[in-house]
């Protein structure tokens, strides 16, 4: 990929925190951008189009999802594997087959270009990876990690307005809609990924911190597996759950802001989302100050347990009528995301750094991300192919209260489970001294 000397130089001599900054910022454009190719045909709401007695548009987010779960299956090899001096040739390879798919969706009839949806979804699946592997390992990668998560909440909102938009304002169809507003991006995210393959590789002071990110193969995957697996079942069996509820309100948010009465605000996405992406960034952000890496593990976990608490604590007062929809959507909306976010940029980071393990977070995250997706999955064919008739807002609802409390269980455990497999890794360090 085309190096740019004069910035690359730049930011070798950078002062840390400008070098955090650039890097920070660059992945969540080049992440935004991406979104732009994945979440718009969600802000349509097909009217009446349904196929085999199912709506049309769970089809086209059941077929996504499962485009996007194998991409996570097959991205714990892709991802793990991955050598530095290939990764912006696969983003814009794996952006332009997601858009071509997408142009197949506009030019296919329904119900044939649903499968247009699982193409679009798979090379996205991989994505994440790409462009996280650019800023773990380093002082900074809280920082930075939470200011690229917090695209998953600025960015769906705000490119299903984009979405919107080209329906409302500029007469574009439902089909069309998720393609042109790729066309929006396609430049913005190409010269955002130019900009992201400046950024040098982690300082010796970084692997000192943080333990040197390298790639693993199949053994070293496994031993991982092997040396956490209880404590690691505990921790993607929240992430799944987190997942799952993630996904309902962020791929059926039109249809819940429709059944909660403002359907016909295109704003109301980028209303609810962005405090809720200032106040994580906050709080995602201040973790980088601690630097004992077991405390900030553990703090995690209490984030976590936090997040879960307010998702639970707003849903009770929104069923009770004394709370009003935009400020459930946005409590919940904050809970839910107090709890993902530190799985996509912290946990697994900390975890790695905690017990010195010489890997990469890309591993392990898609091995919880394929599971979360396989879950988004399960629950909409349940939801759908069931005889449960409640209304998105009401099954979303209902589910937030469920997982919200089983999750609060089990990162008690999880912390409880780290916290003695730590102690007992300390001792058996000291009598090795």
């Amino acid at each position: 990929m085309l190096t740019i000397p004069w910035i690359k130089q730049r930011l070798e001599k950078a002062h840390h925190l400008t070098f955090s900054l650039y890097a920070a910022l660059v992945a969540f454009g080049t992440y935004s951008c991406m979104y732009a190719f994945r979440k718009p045909f969600t802000a349509g709401i097909f009217e009446g189009m349904t196929f085999l007695g199912v709506d049309y548009k769970i089809w086209l987010v059941i077929a996504q999802t499962i485009g996007y779960a194998c991409s996570k299956f097959y991205g714990i090899r892709f991802i793990a594997e991955m050598k530095g001096n290939k990764r912006a040739q696969s983003i814009i390879t794996l952006i332009l087959i997601s858009w071509a798919a997408l142009l197949l969706f506009a030019l296919l009839p329904a119900p044939y270009n649903i499968v247009c949806l699982l193409i679009n979804g798979f090379p996205l699946g991989m994505i994440w990876g790409l462009v996280f592997s650019y800023l773990e390992g380093r002082r900074s990668t809280e920082f930075m990690g939470a200011v690229l998560s917090i695209s998953f909440i600025f960015s769906s909102g705000f490119v299903k307005s984009a979405g919107k938009m080209t329906v409302v304002d500029w007469g574009v169809t439902e089909t069309w809609m998720p393609f042109v507003t790729g066309l929006l991006f396609i430049v913005p995210i190409v010269v955002f990924i130019l900009l992201l393959e400046q950024i040098p590789p982690p300082t010796a002071d970084d692997e000192r911190m943080r333990t040197k990110r390298v790639p693993m193969n199949k053994a070293e995957r496994k031993r991982f597996l092997q040396l956490f697996l209880p404590g690691l079942m505990l921790l993607i069996g929240s992430y799944v759950m987190l997942t799952v509820l993630r996904d309902i309100r962020d791929n059926f948010a039109a249809d819940i802001w429709k059944d909660l009465g403002y359907g016909a605000q295109a704003g109301i996405f980028t209303q609810t989302e962005i405090p809720v992406s200032i106040a994580i960034i906050v709080i995602m952000g201040l973790l980088v100050f601690i630097r004992n890496n077991y405390q900030a593990f553990m703090l995690n976990h209490l984030i976590v347990i936090t997040g879960f608490l307010i998702a639970l604590i707003s849903t009770l007062l929104f069923r009770q009528h004394r709370l009003d929809p935009v400020w459930w959507m946005m409590l919940t909306g904050l809970g839910l995301y107090m709890g993902y976010i530190p799985f996509n940029c912290i946990f697994f980071e900390r975890l790695i750094a905690v017990f010195k393990y010489a890997g990469n977070v890309g591993f392990i995250m898609y091995v919880a991300d394929s599971f979360g997706y396989l879950g988004s999955v399960g629950v909409m064919l349940v939801k759908n192919c069931s005889n449960i008739s409640l209304s998105w807002s009401q099954f979303f609802m209902d589910a937030v209260l469920g997982v919200s409390v089983t999750g609060i269980v089990m990162m008690i455990i999880s912390t409880w489970y780290f916290k003695k497999k730590y102690i007992s890794e300390t001792a058996v360090q000291m009598i090795n001294c």
